[in-house]
C-alpha cells in the first residue's frame, strides 16, 4: 500500500480537502480503486500483493470460519470506521451477525469488530505493526492478530487482546505451527497447512 500520488479519471486525489478526507468521503470519491483506505485522513491504496500475503489471509479467513460462532461474520476486504478520519480495511475481520445492514453496505462501524486480522506485507509493515493496532485499540476492538511470514516460509501469528483500562492491547502469544485459541471463540488453524510456493 501506498499514499496515491498520481491523478485518476479526472479527480486529483492528491489535493484533499481542507482538514483531510473523512470516512465518509470513501462512499462518494469517484473511481477509487478497491481496497482503498483512510488514514489520518490520507488516502492509502493497495500495491499488488505477494503469494504469502494472498495465501495467509485465505487460511485465516478458511480457519476462522471452520469454528466461528452464529452470532458472528468473518469478513474480509471490507473497511471499519474508527472515527472521523479512520477507515482502514484489515485483511480478515469477525464482527457481530447483527452489523450486517444489507448488500450495498460498504463499512462497519469499530464497536461491531471483535477481530482484525492484519497480513503484513513488506510496504504496510510500519502501519500493520504500529499504526493500525494503535488505532484498532484506541477504537475498542477487543482482539487484534498481526500474521507475518516466518523465517520457514510459514505465518507466525502475533496474538493481542486489549487491556480495556489502558486501551492498548496487551501481548497473548506468538503462535508458529498452529494456532489454537480460546477466545474471541474457539480457533484451531494448522498455520503449516499454508501451500508454499516451490
Amino acid at each position: 500500500m501506498g499514499v496515491l500520488m498520481s491523478v485518476e479519471s479526472g479527480h486529483d486525489w492528491t489535493r484533499p480537502p481542507a482538514g483531510g478526507y473523512t470516512a465518509e468521503d470513501l462512499d462518494r470519491l469517484p473511481d477509487l480503486p478497491p481496497h482503498t483506505e483512510l488514514i489520518d485522513g490520507s488516502l492509502v491504496f493497495v500495491s499488488p500483493q505477494t503469494n504469502f500475503h494472498m495465501l495467509a489471509v485465505r487460511l485465516i479467513e478458511y480457519g476462522l470460519l471452520r469454528t466461528v460462532p452464529r452470532e458472528f461474520e468473518v469478513i474480509r476486504e471490507m473497511n471499519v470506521v474508527l472515527g472521523e478520519q479512520q477507515r482502514p480495511e484489515p485483511d480478515v475481520m469477525v464482527v457481530r451477525a447483527e452489523a450486517m445492514t444489507g448488500n450495498r453496505q460498504t463499512a462497519y462501524r469499530a464497536e461491531d469488530v471483535i477481530l482484525a486480522v492484519e497480513v503484513v506485507s513488506p510496504e504496510s509493515r510500519d502501519r500493520d505493526r504500529e499504526t493500525k493496532p494503535l488505532k484498532y485499540a484506541r477504537a475498542g476492538v477487543e482482539h487484534f492478530w498481526r500474521v507475518e511470514e516466518g523465517g520457514d516460509g510459514f505465518p507466525a501469528v502475533y496474538v493481542y487482546e486489549l487491556d480495556p483500562a489502558t486501551r492498548c492491547y496487551a501481548g497473548a502469544g506468538v503462535h508458529h505451527a498452529r494456532l489454537k485459541l480460546a477466545v474471541p471463540f474457539p480457533v484451531d488453524i494448522d498455520l503449516t497447512s499454508l501451500r508454499r510456493p516451490v
